[in-house]
């Protein structure tokens, strides 16, 4: 292995100082046309680290959150439910933190039950057994619970805890599958996920390329295919907002207008 910088890595290529590159590199079109790819072998999603008080941080104070919730109403939204991610490590929120936390919220902007609910969006990993023992989920609706994976790769178990949430009575959502790339050209995957019981929310942002345009376009096939259930959003900060008014990409129009009303479900 040769410790080589950046800018060198295609010259050293070309000239034989190398072999083969194996660092994070993107095959866009100029790059293709001077060196050859392999096909993928690991695929990852990039992470920006932004400044805590910068514009692109998240809500962190209830004048953002009353902020947030003024803009969505401008945009139609009546009613929400806000689901902070219950995820070991990194987001390390407790049932009854969020739950002190809601009501703080709703007395602090006035804001009632029907207005705002609170769920939880948990991540399937190794610990989530227990917590399945231990405590009840914070769910969507009745028995409905989001869940997610990691952006790496689906946990090894993740049939093994489908099936338990299954037997405990409770109705998986799996929150924006289409942001998955393990599973972008595995498409079987999709329909062996809803196969076994699990229901879709789409991240509405994915309908105007926010997290890029090969997630719109899985978005837009499972549109095709008619497997979302449900939508909802990251909403952040005013990034998430502004993204609302941009272009709609899809193709499948109707049916993405028939998910949303499918959200009428989650009414009060």
């Amino acid at each position: 292995i040769v410790k080589t910088d950046w800018d060198g890595l295609i010259p050293s290529l070309q000239s034989g100082a190398i072999d083969v590159v194996i660092a994070g590199m993107s095959p866009t079109e100029e790059r293709k046309g001077t060196i050859d790819f392999s096909e993928n072998y690991y695929t990852s999603d990039y992470v920006i680290v932004v400044k805590a008080d910068g514009p692109y941080a998240g809500a962190k104070t209830l004048a953002d959150t009353k902020g947030l919730i003024a803009d969505l109403k401008a945009f139609g939204f009546t009613q929400f439910i806000t689901t902070p991610h219950t995820t070991p490590l990194v987001w390390e929120n407790t049932k009854d933190g969020i739950l002190s936390r809601y009501q703080e919220v709703k007395e602090e902007l006035n804001i009632n039950t029907e207005q705002l609910r609170v769920a939880s969006e948990y991540l399937m990993d190794d610990s989530f057994f227990k917590r399945l023992e231990t405590e009840k989920l914070l769910t969507l609706k009745d028995n409905y619970v989001l869940v997610e994976m990691s952006y790496i790769n689906p946990p090894i178990q993740l049939y093994q805890i489908l099936m338990q949430l299954v037997s405990l009575g409770y109705q998986p959502v799996l929150a924006h599958p289409e942001r998955y790339n393990f599973y972008k050209n595995d498409y079987d995957s999709f329909k062996k996920l809803k196969n076994a019981g699990c229901l879709f929310q789409m991240n509405l942002l994915s309908s105007t390329g926010y997290y890029g345009s090969g997630i719109t376009e899985v978005a837009d096939y499972l549109l095709k295919e008619k497997m979302y259930d449900f939508v909802g959003s990251d909403v952040h900060h005013q990034k998430h907002i502004q993204s609302f008014e941009s272009e709609i990409k899809f193709k499948n129009i109707e049916e993405f207008e028939g998910v949303i009303a499918k959200n009428n479900f989650f009414k009060k």
